[in-house]
This record gives structure tokens, C-alpha cells and sequence, in this order.
């Protein structure tokens, strides 16, 4: 008999009770997230679930055309088609004709005289049926000259100005150590990377509602509401406290989530219209609106000693923005600083363009410029093993940076950089067990059980990436966030404007207040920008920024319910301490709980946290420009079938620093996440534009890695040293792995094919071994 029958027998019963788990509680706990069950049960309120009395339809007219002059716009048809109630362009946008992100305001609400890429917004129309606003939108009749695009962005240097700003959107040359400095070994390379779709889970979408003093309200999966706010005031000739938006749920986001290409026109159909107003994208619409991953040429010269150790490195990187700039500088200083990756690199001379085009415009996807650098630079690394006749996890051991070291910059790295250590972790991982050579093991095979590839053409590889990225914003970014906590009945509530895209941040918020007030129950409010700013929600910005002040404002609150105990018993705060819901003493004269100390009283603070100020890049490329840096090493395994170029990823092992580990099951998750789209960009992942047009953009033509594509990744080591400028210690998670991941899969399918492996996504053709 067991205890627990013994134990129902005793009392009385046919079974036992069972006992209660305990809750998950503060940092360091692996606490669920607070939307769980509504995300998978279906109930989670997105942006398109939203509804609204006397509610239109919108549609937007986008354009055919790569490149083309606009001759005329003619909204007749549409205008007197019957349910059809109001159709926009360029001629009643009311205020700042040109809007964008990353400070540069180059991109039309609507294109009036030219349009610079496939899918530019040329219209807008609002209906009482979504089929109307459709069939009205595809009623506008546009007569256009097209004109040739410029797709090629080295032809962009040479070609007509295809913006008034030009085609040059921002050059840093950077200039480190001697010019003339030679080494014993020299490699080069040319590497292409591909343009990837953030392709979001769920399409954008959205809801205008006018309000009574000429404003109008935003319902939107906004991942930075207050720029939202501030681009849709500035357009529509409104003050911004005429703007509210509101962020519904965000089904999940890798980049900026919303195409401004309707935010805007919505905002304007509501106000014109004087009803509420509701646009839901098509997956379509989501391809030719929002910003994709900058395709990028890179050009390198690596020069090493005989032992190995790079003396200087050469590289021009190239990064297409599209027609406008967007983040584009921001992605060309992560992409032009980390070009050496996190190696020590005593000379480097490096020349990074950003360049507009006619292709679909880039902009922030995660691991923006860090990703594209670090596929080059890891295939440096193993053509320099090769010549050398060295291992190629030897040679980086050899190079690795570490805390104290200088960047190509100039920034001296002063935060924790265990690289040597967590290359040392996944090299010395066991490797997995080789395949079968039976029927039943067929689907080990690369392409699947009914491939058509053969066990004896298949080979594999090992390899490595390592990768670095830099957090929160860089080169003077004025990062802060504020919060505000609230402590009545028991129950704690936080109130910050940080978006929660899947990051985990609300999750994160709970644990802070949990830990330090030792209240149970916390509840994240919504977020609107009627709350102080808290900035995007990227490069790990949240957990440091908005975390740091959400601590702040709960550490306040701490001392308001410590005080009068700390008083009363002539005592300082700093004495008592607070855990598993009660308040003691450090000689256990005061013994009580915090609801008994709380007592019906009503507590709050509001607290700000701005991070030390940077500084940008100057005319050499020099300057200390990033706030912290994150570092992350993956050795890959692949399988690849040489006579058919099929490729499977057997087994990625990840080694990550990550300061400290705040919500351990969140963070295994964010890790995972990264590292299989990282499998994506390295495989799959191919937005083709030819001459311009997006082809095929939907997910059947964008092929995404699925469950079944996801290999077995192994995290072998996280390495938690705390980085002390940092809240909590903590770094981001989520985008050194993007990073590091696509660098090591090609670095293994090299040293599978013996091929040069120099463009990402791998076509089959570069696996080809010919003559086998």
C-alpha cells in the first residue's frame, strides 16, 4: 500500500487529496506567463478580434510597381461605388507629409509623384463591408510611367537619386591600429545574405476610433506606441496628446511589428469618416508592407599569423535599406563595430554602406547587422584554419575576446565576456551518435524518409559560430523607461509602457514585485500611451530598461511598508528583510506578514531607469557606442547529402552568457526560439525580390522552418556573470542566437563539403560535391 492510500485510509476516504504544487514565485523561479492558457485555448484578444460600434472597413491600394512616376490618381469609381465612405491619399494627409523610424523621416504616408518600391500605400478606402472597401480600393485608378528600378545596391552609388535625400543613406569608414600591418596568412571571401521576413504570427491589424476633441484612438499591436503615437500626430496635424494609441495583443514579434503603411491611413479614414474604422491585413499585404532583414555583400581579407592569430582584418559591407532608410544607420553601426566578432583584431579597416534602392525597404529584425557580419567573419575563421592545417575551434580559442580587451571601435569591452568559455563548453560537448545505415532510421536521412538521396552520398560536418551583439540602443540613444507600482488589498499592480511582444517582460515585471514586496499577486496593466514612455521593445531594451524600473519603483514601495516597523522597533529598513511573504528582523525580534503590515493601506511609486549615456561613432569609426554586448558560441552538426545538396541540422550545442537567469524555463524557451529561426535564415529563408518584386509572398512561397525542421538543440552552459550595470545582472537572450546559429550551420555544411558555403540561405547547389 502507498503512503498516500495509507493515508486516505486513515482519514477516511476512497482516495488521497492531492497535495498542491507550490506556485512558482519571484526571480529565478520558471514562472508561466500570466497569458499561457488564453494563448493556447484561443481567448487571447488580438487586434484583429477588435469590434466597435458603427464599424467600417478598411483597404489600402498598393502599388505594382517597383518604380514608377504617378501621372495621375483618379478616386472617381471608387468614391461613388454605394457603401464606399471615404477613399484618402497623399491630398489629404493634413500634417508632415513623411514619417519613419530610426529619426530619419524620409518615407510618404502616401505616394503622390513617384513610388520607390512593390507595394508602396497609394490610397486608402474606407467602406461599410470589407469585400466593398476591397473591390473600391482595386477602383482607383492610377495611371503610371514606370520607370527601371534600382536593384542592385552597388549600382545605387552610380544611379539617378531616387529620393531627395539621395542614395546614400549613411558610410562609416573605420579606421583601427596600423594599415600597413601584414600577416603571414591571408584569406578572403564574398558573401551574400539574403533578405529575410520577420513573418509574424499573426498578420497586422488594427482599429481607428475618432474621438469628441478631433483626436482619434489607435488599437494596435504596436511594439513602441509612443513613436507610434508621435509619427501619427505629426501626420495627421494633430498635438500628440490628440493621439492615443492603445496595444492590443501582440501575437509576437522578431522586428517592428506593424507596417505604418496602414496605421496611418487608418487613423486618417477614422478621422475623416467620424466612425470607427478596422483594417486587417492580408498575409499578402504583411510581405509588401512591413520591413524585412537588409540583404548585405560583404567583402573580407583576413591576415593571420602562422599560429593562427588574425593581425588585421579588411572588409567592405554593403547593406541594401531599400527605398528608405528606416533603422538603416542603426543596423549599419552594429554591422560595421562587430565586423571582426568577438575576436581580438589588432588592425582593422573596415568600409560599411547603407544604400537606398527600389527593393521592399529593411529595417530592425533581430540580430540587425551583428547576423550578416557574423556568417562572414566565422567563414574567415575556418578558411584561415584550413590554409593554416589547424583545428578551426583551435583557431578561434586563439582569438577570442575577453573582458578588457578594445573593439575595432575603440570601446574597451567592460562588461563579462566568457567567449573562450563558452567555446570551450560546446567543443568539448559529446558529439551526437552517427546515423543508422537501416530502414527504419531512413528519416535520419537528409530530405526525409521519402528523399531521395542515398546513405552512401550523405556526409557530416561540424562547425562553429560565435556571435555578439550589442543591447538596448547604441551612439548616443537616450534609452529610459519608467514604471509605476501600486500596492492596495493585497494585490500589486504595475503600470509601464513596455510592450510585451513575447519577450517575457510582464512575466518578468510579476517576478520583480513578487521578490521584492513579497505580494503573491501582481497584475501588469495594459499599455496606452496615456503611461510614460518605455521605449521599443528590442535588443533585450525591457528586461534591462523597464525591469530596472520596475525594481526601482517596487524598492520604493518596500521602504514605504518597512519604514513604520523599522521606526517603531528603532531600526533601519535595511535590517528587515522581506521572503516567502513575511517581514523579519536580522535578530528575530520583529516577526510579521506583509498583508499584516500592508493593513488596508495604500501604497505606491514611480521610478525611471536611464542606463550610462554612449557616444556615436565618429568620421574612423570610433567612439564607445554600445551600453553592454551579449555573447553566445553553437557548435553545429549536419548531415548533408552531397550528390543532391539536402541538408539536415542534426544537433546545434549552445553555450550562452547571460548574466543571470531570471525565469529559467522563459529563458530555455528564448534560446530554442533564436536558434531554430537562426536554422531558418541558414536554410530556408528567402524573401526573392526580382527586379524589385516580391515573389511570393505568402508561407507557402516563404519557406519557414516548422517543428518538424527544428534539430535537437542542446544548451550546454549559460554562463551567469553578472554584468553589474545591468538591473538584476541580466543580458538579452533572444538575438546572439539568431546570430551565431546560421554562421555555424554553414561553418558545418564547409567542413561536411569542403565547399566555400558563401551565401545564406544555402542553396542545394552549394552542397554539391561533384566528382565523388
Amino acid at each position: 500500500m502507498s503512503n498516500d492510500a495509507a493515508t486516505a485510509e486513515a482519514a477516511g476516504t476512497d482516495e488521497a487529496t492531492p497535495v498542491p504544487e507550490p506556485i512558482p514565485h519571484g526571480l529565478g523561479a520558471s514562472l508561466p506567463p500570466a497569458d499561457a492558457r488564453a494563448k493556447t485555448e484561443g481567448t487571447f484578444p488580438y487586434a484583429a478580434d477588435l469590434w466597435a460600434e458603427g464599424l467600417l472597413w478598411a483597404a489600402v491600394l498598393r502599388s505594382p510597381h517597383p518604380h514608377a512616376r504617378i501621372v495621375s490618381i483618379d478616386t472617381t469609381h471608387a468614391r461613388e461605388m454605394p457603401g464606399v465612405r471615404a477613399v484618402v491619399t497623399h491630398e489629404d494627409v493634413p500634417g508632415a507629409p513623411l514619417h519613419g523610424r530610426g529619426g530619419r523621416a524620409d518615407r510618404p504616408v502616401f505616394a503622390s509623384e513617384v513610388v520607390r518600391h512593390h507595394g508602396e500605400p497609394i490610397a486608402a478606402v474606407a467602406a461599410d463591408h470589407p469585400d466593398t472597401a476591397r473591390m473600391a480600393a482595386a477602383a482607383v485608378i492610377v495611371e503610371y510611367e514606370v520607370l527601371d528600378p534600382v536593384t542592385d545596391p552597388e549600382q545605387a552609388f552610380e544611379a539617378e537619386p531616387l529620393h531627395p535625400d539621395g542614395n546614400l543613406i549613411r558610410h562609416i569608414p573605420l579606421r583601427h591600429g596600423d594599415p600597413d600591418a601584414a600577416g603571414e596568412v591571408v584569406v578572403e571571401g564574398l558573401y551574400r545574405i539574403g533578405r529575410q521576413d520577420p513573418a509574424p504570427i499573426g498578420a497586422e491589424a488594427g482599429l481607428a476610433v475618432p474621438r469628441p476633441d478631433g483626436g482619434v484612438e489607435l488599437y494596435l499591436a504596436s511594439t513602441d506606441p509612443h513613436a507610434d503615437r508621435d509619427t501619427a500626430a505629426s501626420c495627421y496635424g494633430l498635438t500628440p496628446e490628440q493621439v492615443k494609441i492603445v496595444v492590443t495583443g501582440v501575437p509576437g514579434a522578431t522586428a517592428d511589428r506593424e507596417d505604418q503603411g496602414f496605421q496611418l491611413p487608418l487613423g486618417l479614414l477614422a478621422l475623416k469618416t467620424g466612425c470607427p474604422v478596422k483594417l486587417t491585413a492580408t498575409r499578402e499585404e504583411s510581405f509588401l508592407g512591413h520591413v524585412h532583414r537588409h540583404p548585405t555583400l560583404l567583402r573580407y581579407r583576413h591576415h593571420a599569423d602562422a599560429e593562427g592569430r588574425v593581425v588585421k582584418v579588411e572588409a567592405q559591407i554593403l547593406l541594401d535599406a531599400g527605398a528608405y532608410a528606416d533603422t538603416s544607420s542603426d543596423a549599419l553601426a552594429a554591422a560595421v563595430a562587430f565586423a571582426c566578432g568577438p575576436y581580438v583584431v589588432p588592425n582593422a579597416f573596415i568600409e560599411g554602406w547603407a544604400v537606398r534602392t527600389n527593393n521592399p525597404p529593411s529595417g530592425h529584425v533581430r540580430g540587425e547587422g551583428a547576423m550578416q557580419v557574423c556568417a562572414a567573419y566565422e567563414a574567415q575563421m575556418d578558411k584561415v584554419a584550413k590554409k593554416l592545417g589547424l583545428d578551426p575551434a583551435e583557431v578561434r580559442l586563439r582569438n577570442v575576446l575577453a573582458t578588457g580587451d578594445v573593439l575595432p571601435t575603440g570601446q574597451t569591452v567592460t562588461c563579462p565576456a566568457p567567449v573562450a568559455e563558452l567555446l570551450q563548453a560546446v567543443r568539448d560537448f559529446p558529439l551526437p551518435a552517427l546515423p543508422k545505415d537501416t530502414p527504419e532510421d531512413e528519416w535520419l536521412l537528409p530530405g526525409g524518409p521519402e528523399g531521395a538521396g542515398e546513405p552512401g552520398a550523405v556526409r557530416r560536418g561540424v562547425g562553429y559560430g560565435i556571435g555578439m551583439v550589442h543591447m538596448l540602443g547604441a551612439e548616443g540613444a537616450d534609452e529610459v523607461s519608467t514604471a509605476t507600482v501600486k500596492v492596495q488589498d493585497g494585490v500589486a499592480t504595475v503600470l509601464c509602457a513596455a510592450v510585451e511582444t513575447g519577450q517575457g517582460f510582464t512575466t518578468l515585471a510579476r517576478q520583480i514585485v513578487q521578490d521584492t514586496l513579497g505580494v503573491d499577486e501582481v497584475q501588469v496593466a495594459p499599455v496606452d500611451t496615456d503611461q510614460p514612455p518605455a521605449g521599443a521593445g528590442c535588443r533585450g531594451r525591457h528586461t534591462w530598461v523597464s525591469g530596472g524600473a520596475v525594481e526601482r519603483a517596487a524598492k520604493m514601495v518596500r521602504t514605504q511598508l518597512l519604514q513604520p516597523l523599522a521606526h517603531q522597533f528603532g531600526m533601519s529598513t535595511e535590517l528587515l528583510q522581506i521572503a516567502d511573504g513575511k517581514i523579519t528582523s536580522y535578530d528575530g525580534v520583529l516577526s510579521t506578514t506583509v498583508a499584516e503590515a500592508l493593513d488596508g493601506k495604500e501604497l505606491w511609486a514611480t521610478a525611471q531607469c536611464r542606463p550610462h549615456p554612449t557616444e556615436p561613432l565618429d568620421e574612423a569609426g570610433q567612439g564607445d557606442a554600445f551600453v553592454g554586448m551579449a555573447f553566445c558560441a553553437i557548435r553545429a552538426v549536419v548531415d548533408v547529402d552531397i550528390e543532391i545538396g539536402s541538408v539536415r541540422v542534426v544537433e546545434l550545442a549552445v553555450a550562452q552568457d547571460v548574466g543571470r537567469v531570471l525565469n529559467p524555463a522563459q529563458l530555455t524557451a528564448r534560446i530554442e526560439a533564436g536558434v531554430t529561426q537562426g536554422v531558418g535564415i541558414a536554410l530556408t529563408e528567402n524573401l526573392r525580390t526580382p527586379r524589385g518584386l516580391i515573389r511570393h509572398p505568402d508561407l507557402t512561397g516563404y519557406a519557414l522552418p516548422t517543428a518538424l525542421d527544428a534539430p535537437d538543440i542542446r544548451i550546454v552552459k549559460l554562463v551567469e556573470e553578472r554584468d553589474v550595470v545591468a538591473p538584476f545582472g541580466a543580458k538579452a537572450v533572444s538575438a546572439v542566437p539568431v546570430v551565431a546559429s546560421p554562421a555555424a550551420v554553414a561553418s558545418a555544411v564547409r567542413a561536411a563539403t569542403g565547399r566555400p558555403v558563401n551565401r545564406l540561405p544555402i542553396r542545394p547547389q552549394a552542397a554539391v560535391v561533384t566528382g565523388n
